[in-house]
């Protein structure tokens, strides 16, 4: 089986070209054994680029446990550049995802990705949740390098209030009046990664609610810069938002199954 790796701010995925529909999408051992960083090629997860009568492509996410994931910015915006990649279009294109419909925009190094229009920011048992296409928390800390994000993030993943199919939670610090630095914990993942792009847009978002950081906002992350605009609506919607970033190939190969 012919596969690549790409990577967005250190997200890494396994990316396959399944248009001809042979992948076994529902052996999850597989899935996992191919994203094992020891036993396998090595990822945060697995995307199928599939076809669809309506859009570009269809993009089907797994986690690096195996199972099917819900929307994943960064995985996104490499599945972005692999169809460039592989030239199903020009510059813009639209596909579809677990969560809908999105557009997209490649722009030399980076992908201006437009994320799913967010409903509403929630408190739930003190801690801010949303829906950015993920489920996220979002935490503001003044101390993130040094922070136990595995051990603090667990806790809050397997809270009862997100039962029950947990949450992503993302602590963030101030940098300055545009910028954050963000780290997060992944469920499915279950780990730490690099870079999240539905938690760093989580993050942004709960920015200009609470702090007042206007658009766009820089995000740091332990993979690379991000931005993310938005366009804020009465009670804590949001629409047009664009999650902007590089995403790039890492290498090619193929594997036995």
């Amino acid at each position: 089986m012919n596969f690549f790796k790409y990577q967005g701010t250190g997200n890494d995925f396994v990316l396959i070209d399944d248009r001809n529909g042979t992948f076994p999408i529902t052996d999850q051992a597989l899935v996992e054994r191919l994203c094992h960083r020891r036993f396998g090629i090595g990822a945060d997860g697995l995307i199928l680029l599939q076809s669809d009568p309506e859009y570009d492509f269809r993009m089907v996410y797994f986690n690096a446990d195996g199972a099917e994931g819900s929307m994943c910015g960064n995985g996104g915006r490499c599945i972005v550049r692999f169809a460039h990649d592989l030239g199903l279009f020009e510059s813009e294109t639209r596909f579809r995802a677990i969560d809908g419909e999105h557009v997209a925009v490649v722009c030399e190094d980076e992908i201006f990705l437009k994320m799913s229009d967010v409903s509403g920011i929630e408190e739930r048992a003190g801690m801010t949740f949303l829906n950015t296409g993920s489920p996220h928390v979002v935490r503001f800390v003044d101390e993130l390098e040094s922070l136990d994000v595995v051990a603090e993030g667990r806790a809050m993943r397997y809270d009862p209030v997100f039962h029950p199919g947990g949450t992503n939670v993302n602590f963030a610090q101030v940098i300055d009046d545009h910028t954050l630095f963000v780290r997060t914990y992944e469920r499915g993942v279950e780990d730490e990664t690099y870079s999240c792009g539905t938690g760093v847009t989580a993050v942004a978002l709960v920015a200009h609610r609470q702090l007042n950081m206007p658009d766009p906002v820089f995000i740091q992350t332990l993979g690379g810069n991000l931005r993310v605009s938005f366009n804020p609506q009465p009670d804590a919607h949001f629409n047009s938002i664009y999650l902007i970033g590089p995403a790039r190939q890492v290498f090619a190969g193929t594997i036995t199954v």
